[in-house]
């Protein structure tokens, strides 16, 4: 499984290297929606980065800005009045109610300065690319037979699917190889996509037994050409699209296998990724091909901070 991912930096040079246009108004729409809803769209900072100078996509994320920063001062100021609260209660007296709340209310407000720092600031930071399953992140695929990056939610939902099926299938953000004629049969050879990373993160389980995060760099270092599935969906209720993907994975490659992890995304060479994004008319054992004729770097790794 992919677990987590950094994408690659610098959405504009994916038109000098690949050919793609960046189809700013879906950009432009997710952003907006993210401001309405900031709940419900989980977007990384790089979208922030990326697209600010884009002058409606720079009104929605300043707005987007304000909002949180009010919000986020708002929840600050209400901990830090349960921490003075809690921290008298324990000048008179040591309870572990009082504890456990100054212990709470500190957590929250050095998290809610976190947030704040983040929002005041457009240097970048380790994290402002990384995406984890049902965040965004740009993926090519080809539209009237253009190359395009949009955005798309990692987690993909199949076409005529109920909403409530993303919980049930929360795992469908990676699809098996071994599995694309069969669940994934929609998708394959109909709807691909490729997603540019620079690395990516597992989990696996450490000699301690314990969950540990490890974080895999290509060496030598480059783009990560990630296969994956797309998928177009609508409410016919509501009318409400949404786009979403899957990254493809297959058997690891021996050093990402003795480092405790049993499945590797599809790296692809960057001869075959037009061939990838045009897959109508092509064959089972064709498709099946690009995937075999992978980069093979070696995928250095070191436990994540």
């Amino acid at each position: 499984m992919c677990y987590s991912a950094l994408v690659q930096e610098d959405w504009r040079a994916y038109r000098r290297h690949l050919g793609v246009e960046i189809s700013l108004p879906e950009f432009a729409a997710l952003v907006e929606r993210r401001r309405q809803e900031p709940a419900r769209y989980r977007l990384p900072r790089a979208f922030d980065l990326e697209l600010r100078d884009e002058p409606a996509i720079r009104d929605s994320v300043d707005r987007y800005r304000q909002q949180q920063t009010a919000k986020l001062e708002g929840e600050a100021f209400t901990q830090r009045k349960r921490l003075a609260d809690a921290e008298r209660k324990l000048a008179v007296k040591e309870t572990r109610t009082a504890a456990e709340s100054r212990r709470i209310a500190s957590g929250k407000v050095q998290q809610a300065l976190d947030r704040l720092s983040l929002l005041k600031d457009d240097r970048r930071h380790a994290d402002d690319y990384r995406i984890f399953p049902r965040s965004w992140a740009p993926i090519i695929l080809v539209r009237d037979g253009r190359k395009v990056l949009q955005p798309a939610r990692y987690l993909l939902r199949q076409p005529g699917a109920q909403s409530f099926m993303d919980e049930r299938l929360s795992g469908n953000y990676n699809a098996r190889r071994d599995n694309l004629t069969k669940f994934w049969r929609g998708q394959f050879g109909a709807t691909h996509a490729v997603m540019v990373i620079q690395s990516f993160f597992e989990n696996v389980t450490g000699r301690d037994g314990k969950n540990q995060v490890l974080h895999f760099n290509p060496a030598p270092a480059g783009p990560m050409l990630i296969a994956c599935l797309y998928s177009d969906w609508s409410d016919p209720g509501t009318g409400e699209q949404l786009l979403s993907f899957a990254a493809i994975t297959d058997e690891p490659p021996p050093e990402v296998a003795a480092a405790g992890h049993d499945r590797m995304i599809v790296n692809l060479k960057p001869q075959n990724v037009d061939a990838w994004l045009t897959p109508q008319g092509r064959s089972v054992a064709e498709l099946q091909a690009i995937l075999d004729d992978r980069q093979t770097p070696y995928y250095e790794h070191r436990i994540a901070a």
